[in-house]
C-alpha cells in the first residue's frame, strides 16, 4: 500500500489566437467577480461602522455579508444577471476563481489581525486591475483530462488545448490508476500560458536505504557545499542575463508608456518592449527553477538524511551589497523543496537552529571561535591546527549534527553551541557546550503553489 500525497504537474501550452482571447475572457470574468464581491464587502463594513457610530447595535444593523466562499458565491448568483449579463458565455469556474481568491484574502487578513496567523501582517484585499493582475483561472469541476495522445488536454468550456510538451509523466500515472486530478489552473507567466494540474498521487513506500547523511551549506560563491566535499557551482543566472536586461530596460524607457495621472495609454511599441523584458526575466526564473529542482532531487534521492541551516533570508536582503545575489541563489527555495522531496523518498530533513555556529565551530576538535569575519574564507583552528575551507567546515558540522538527533520533533535543532551570543572566555576559543537538543523533521510541505497560484 502506497502513501498518498499531493503534487503539481506544470505544462506549457500552445494556444491559438482565439483560444488566448477565450482565456483572457475567463480571466476577466474572475476579476469582475472578485472586484464586485470586494466592493460589496467594503460597502457592508462601512455601513455597519456608520450605523454603530449613530448608536445602533444588534439586529437593527445592516445584515453582515459572509466572507466564506459559499456565502460570496450565493450573493453573486443572486445578482450576476445584472452585474454580468454575459455570465453564460464563460465557465462558472471563472467566477468561482475570483470569489475564492477574495475569500482566502479576507480570511488571511482576519486571522492576521486577530493573532491566529503568524508572520508579517496581511493587508486588506485590494481591487484587481486588468493591467497589473496576472491572468489565472482555476478549474475544479467538469471535464479535466489528458488526451490519449498526451499532447492535448481538455478543460471545461475551453475545450481541447495543445501542449507544448508531452504530458507522458502524468498520463502514465493516470493510466495506471495511481493518480487523480483534483484541479487544473491556467495561468499566463512570462508571455506564455501554462496549465498546472494538482494531482493526488499514490506513491510506493520507499525501500529501506543505508544511512547516508549529508550537510548542505548554501552560499553565493558556491550554491551549495556538501559535507562529502562536493562543491556545487552557483550558475548566477541573473548576473549572466544582466547586460541583456539592462539593454531591454533602456529600450523600454524610450517608449511611450502608460501615465495614470493624465490618462495616457501605452503605445504598441512600449507593449512589445515590455513583453520582451518580461520574457527575459521569465527565462532567468525558469533556469533558476530548473537548476534548484535538479539539485534538491539528487540530494533527496542519494541521501537518507539532509541537514540544512535555518537561515534568516529576509534579514539577508537588508544587505544591499549581497541582496541581489542572495535572491538569485534561492536559499529559501532550496529548503522548501528539500522539505517535501526528502519525505517522498523516505528520508528526513534536519534544520539546524539559526544561531548554531556552524561556520565558527571546528569540525575536528569542536572549538568555537568568538569571531569569524565574512572575508575569512579559510577556517584556521587555533586548538588543533585544522585548516580548510570555511563552507566545507560548516557543512561537516551540519552533518555531525544529525548524529545528535535521536527523536523526531518539530522546529529547528538547537545543537551544541547554538547560542545567540558566543561566549568569551578570555582570549581562548570557547569549547562547544555539551547537551543534545531535539530533532527537526519538516512537515509535508507540498509544492501546490505552482498549481494553485
Amino acid at each position: 500500500m502506497g502513501v498518498k500525497t499531493v503534487q503539481a504537474y506544470r505544462f506549457a501550452l500552445d494556444l491559438t489566437p482565439a483560444q488566448q482571447r477565450q482565456m483572457l475572457a475567463h480571466a476577466g470574468a474572475a476579476r469582475k467577480a472578485h472586484n464586485w464581491a470586494l466592493a460589496r464587502v467594503k460597502a457592508v463594513m462601512d455601513q455597519r461602522a456608520a450605523e454603530r457610530s449613530y448608536g445602533l447595535a444588534g439586529d437593527v444593523l445592516t445584515p453582515a455579508l459572509g466572507w466564506s466562499l459559499p456565502a460570496l458565491r450565493k450573493a453573486w448568483n443572486v445578482e450576476k444577471t445584472m452585474i454580468a449579463p454575459w455570465w453564460a458565455e464563460v465557465s462558472k469556474e471563472a467566477f468561482n476563481t475570483g470569489l475564492d481568491a477574495l475569500a482566502r484574502g479576507l480570511k488571511n487578513w482576519s486571522e492576521s489581525h486577530s493573532g491566529k496567523r503568524k508572520g508579517r501582517k496581511v493587508g486588506f484585499p485590494r481591487f484587481k486591475s486588468r493591467h497589473r493582475t496576472t491572468p489565472s483561472i482555476r478549474f475544479t469541476t467538469g471535464t479535466i483530462r489528458v488526451e490519449p495522445d498526451r499532447m492535448h488536454v481538455t478543460l471545461p468550456r475551453l475545450g481541447r488545448l495543445k501542449l507544448h510538451e508531452s504530458a507522458r509523466k502524468l498520463a502514465r500515472r493516470l493510466e495506471a490508476g495511481t493518480a487523480r486530478i483534483m484541479s487544473a489552473t491556467v495561468r499566463r507567466d512570462g508571455g506564455r500560458w501554462h496549465v498546472s494540474f494538482t494531482v493526488e498521487i499514490e506513491r510506493a513506500t520507499p525501500a529501506a536505504r543505508p544511512e547516508s547523511v549529508v550537510g548542505v551549506d548554501v552560499g553565493i560563491k558556491h550554491l551549495a557545499v556538501l559535507s562529502t566535499g562536493e562543491l556545487v557551482p552557483n550558475p548566477k543566472h541573473l548576473d549572466a542575463a544582466q547586460q541583456r536586461l539592462w539593454a531591454l530596460g533602456r529600450a523600454l524607457s524610450r517608449k511611450q508608456g502608460p501615465d495614470r495621472r493624465v490618462g495616457r495609454k501605452p503605445s504598441n511599441r512600449w507593449k512589445c518592449a515590455s513583453a520582451r523584458l518580461g520574457r527575459a526575466h521569465a527565462r532567468v526564473a525558469n533556469l533558476r527553477r530548473d537548476g534548484l529542482h535538479k539539485l534538491t532531487t539528487r540530494l533527496a534521492v542519494e541521501h537518507a538524511t539532509v541537514v540544512v541551516e535555518d537561515l534568516n533570508v529576509a534579514g539577508m536582503f537588508r544587505n544591499r551589497r549581497l541582496a541581489r545575489r542572495i535572491a538569485d541563489a534561492g536559499f529559501g527555495e532550496i529548503r522548501r523543496q528539500l522539505a517535501y522531496k526528502t519525505e517522498w523518498n523516505g528520508g528526513r530533513l534536519i534544520v539546524a537552529d539559526r544561531w548554531y555556529p556552524s561556520s565558527k565551530t571546528c569540525s575536528g576538535c569542536g572549538a568555537v571561535k568568538t569571531k569569524l569575519a565574512l572575508r575569512e574564507r579559510t577556517y584556521d583552528c587555533t586548538e588543533c591546527g585544522l585548516s580548510l575551507d570555511r563552507d566545507l567546515n560548516a557543512a561537516r558540522n551540519l552533518a555531525a549534527l544529525a548524529a545528535e538527533v535521536s527523536t523526531a520533533g518539530s522546529g529547528p535543532v538547537a545543537g551544541r553551541g547554538a547560542i545567540q551570543k558566543t561566549l568569551l572566555a578570555g582570549r581562548e576559543a570557547v569549547k562547544r557546550q555539551p547537551g543534545v537538543a531535539s530533532a527537526s523533521q519538516t512537515g509535508t510541505a507540498q509544492p501546490q503553489g505552482r498549481a494553485a497560484a
